[in-house]
């Protein structure tokens, strides 16, 4: 029994055993690293990048809080009625605003939820359907004062208004931010 063959496998057998179990071993701990190092990277990216992002974020909040505050019904017929208006100019001049200023700050949708953009969206369906409602009560051609009170009328009536409740989205928004 002392066949070459046999005694050449016997010696070499467990070298080679060793050898793939190293080599293996050796493999999957260098592998392990790469990953721990990918994912060390990836966080101070993510870090990095909430770095920069964050005002951004921050900033489509705040433009959007004074979105809302601009179309409250007070705030917005003060700046918007004018003398000499009549109910009709006074309510195209309304609608217009509110749509105008939303177009200027449509891309902030980009950095809010979706659910927070659904909220101004509705507070300025919401704001223009109250508007609208009112210059039907009032008619074409009655004073601009007449449909300003029917607005503020309206507005009081409400338990909240369409921009307050948008605003509390945003707000419970950003704080969940920090």
């Amino acid at each position: 029994m002392s066949d070459p063959l046999v005694l050449v496998l016997v010696a070499i057998l467990p070298s080679v055993v060793v050898f793939l179990t190293s080599f293996y071993a050796i493999r999957y701990f260098i592998g392990a690293k790469a990953k721990e190092q990918q994912a060390a990277q990836m966080a101070d990216f993510r870090k990095d990048d909430r770095k920069q992002v964050l005002p951004l974020r921050l900033q489509a909040y705040e433009r959007l809080a004074l979105y809302l505050e601009r179309i409250q019904p007070g705030p917005m017929l003060l700046r918007v009625q004018r003398a000499g208006m009549d109910s009709g100019d006074l309510q195209a001049a309304l609608v217009m605003a509110i749509r105008e200023e939303l177009e200027h700050n449509v891309t902030q949708q980009i950095y809010v939820s979706d659910r927070a953009w659904a909220k101004v969206r509705q507070a300025k369906e919401e704001t223009i359907r109250l508007v609208n409602m009112s210059f039907e009560q009032v008619g074409s051609g009655a004073p601009a004062s007449t449909l300003a009170q029917r607005v503020f009328e309206h507005a009081a009536r409400l338990s909240h208004s369409p921009a307050q409740e948008a605003l509390v989205v945003l707000k419970e928004e950003v704080r969940r931010l920090f």
